[in-house]
């Protein structure tokens, strides 16, 4: 998937201070997050401050800015961190990170206060969902998939991305299940309430798919290369681009030392695409050997499981009920926002 075109984004200005000092190399003022322009390509920016001002003071944002992978790792795991009052975090319960809205049924058992840790491909599955909102999601990405099938050209975003996450979670109560990790859960637990992050999470997919012809015919024969599929593209293009956290104490990083009680905005759209940490980081590639799942949220989390699942259902149905199925002529898909993230139509001829 594509961006927009990169226009807008100004010169860092260097040499600039910060009017906060933060002990140790004393950042410059690099290029804001609300520049005119990031929100068409925040990858452009984000290669700028890993580069050149891996920690920054963003006065417009009011934040500090950590766009380096293990810099942003440390923000997520390290309990010298705290998420902020107003994003949502509830007490007792981790802050929110990729389609995870910090329920405290996502925390691990042994300790519910901080930020999930790094979750690698080789760790063991986090489990099922349960039988019958499998079956919900399935029996809603088929009907979805088949009102769109005997069209000419369909939006996937419009007509099968904002609907299957809607689809897969009534409203309607129903009985608890017991999901690994996570306690007791409904499928109106709050993270699962939360669809837009799980929709913007699936065009992205979509779109990633839809990009590699040969990718998707390997996926044809063997569906089960969705999952890495998946996780692939929550890396190179996650749908939460900017995660909000708090200094509890001073914090030594790669470019300098954060002040105790400082706001950081973590850029996970920078920290999946570090070349340090990924190689050829800008390239979807499901069969890379440094996958991970650091940035998508607790392994456990409903909303993750559901995510997953949905993707895999989705595309499944849409490949059984459009198996010509491509990208409309002369379409080519583009992720828009900044702080969430996706491409808004996703054009294609089902037959």
């Amino acid at each position: 998937m594509q961006a927009d075109a990169p226009e807008g984004i100004p010169v860092a200005e260097r040499g600039r201070r910060t009017g906060r000092p933060a002990r140790g190399p004393r950042p410059s003022t690099g290029p804001s997050l609300l520049a005119p322009g990031a929100v068409h390509d925040p990858y452009r920016l984000y290669r700028v401050l890993r580069e050149e001002y891996p920690l920054s003071y963003d006065a417009p944002l009011g934040a500090w800015l950590v766009s380096r992978y293990a810099d942003v790792a440390t923000a997520l795991t390290d309990p010298r961190f705290a998420g902020l009052p107003h994003d949502t975090a509830p007490r007792g319960g981790p802050a929110p990170l990729g389609l995870c809205h910090g329920s405290p049924l996502c925390a691990p058992r042994k300790h519910r206060t901080p930020a999930p840790g790094p979750v690698h491909h080789h760790m063991p599955d986090p489990g099922p969902v349960p039988r019958h909102m499998a079956a919900r999601i399935e029996r809603t990405a088929y009907v979805l998939a088949r009102r769109i099938a005997g069209r000419q050209q369909a939006d996937l975003v419009e007509e099968f991305c904002r609907w299957l996450p809607v689809g897969a979670t009534p409203d309607a109560s129903v009985r608890p299940h017991r999901l690994p990790g996570a306690g007791t859960v409904t499928t109106a637990a709050p993270c699962t309430r939360h669809t837009g992050l799980r929709e913007r999470a699936l065009a992205s997919f979509l779109a990633n798919v839809l990009d590699a012809p040969d990718l998707l015919a390997a996926l044809r024969i063997e569906p089960a290369l969705a999952d890495r599929a998946w996780t692939e593209s929550l890396r190179r293009d996650p749908p939460v681009q900017v995660v909000l956290r708090r200094t509890v104490t001073e914090v030594a990083l790669s470019g300098g030392t954060l002040p105790a009680g400082a706001d950081v905005a973590c850029l996970i759209g920078s920290a999946g695409r570090d070349p340090e940490r990924f190689a050829a980081p800008d390239l979807f590639d499901p069969f890379r050997r440094d996958q991970g799942r650091s940035l998508t949220g607790p392994a456990s989390c409903p909303a993750v499981l559901l995510g997953r699942l949905e993707a895999r259902q989705g595309l499944g149905a849409l490949l059984d009920a459009m198996p010509r199925l491509r990208w409309a002529d002369g379409f080519r898909p583009a992720g828009t926002g900044l702080l969430t993230r996706g491409p808004r139509a996703l054009l294609v001829r089902p037959g």
